[in-house]
């Protein structure tokens, strides 16, 4: 098992694109049959990253699908459209 780990700060005034990417991202689960599990989160603290995703898939196959499927690409368009910072981890479990 495959968890792939994801943070992003956002630019200020992004706040509606923030929300709509993330109910977007929420949404893949039960769509993209390769994410075995999905959690996205709001920060609730402050200075910290402001999104959170902890996702699962069976291998790092999957997890380059899940990446590729143009589903996945939507919605990390829009991501990219309003972050100024990303970081990201992939580790077996």
């Amino acid at each position: 098992m495959i968890r792939h780990i994801v943070m992003w700060k956002f630019r200020e005034g992004t706040e509606a694109q923030r929300d709509e990417f993330l109910t977007k991202l929420r949404a893949l689960y039960g769509v993209i049959p390769q994410l075995r599990s999905c959690e996205v989160a709001r920060s609730i603290g402050e200075g910290n990253y402001d999104a959170v995703l902890v996702s699962e898939f069976d291998s790092m196959e999957d997890l380059a699908s899940y990446k590729a499927d143009p589903r996945h690409v939507a919605v990390s368009a829009l991501c990219k459209s309003i972050r100024i910072d990303r970081v990201a981890v992939d580790y077996e479990c």
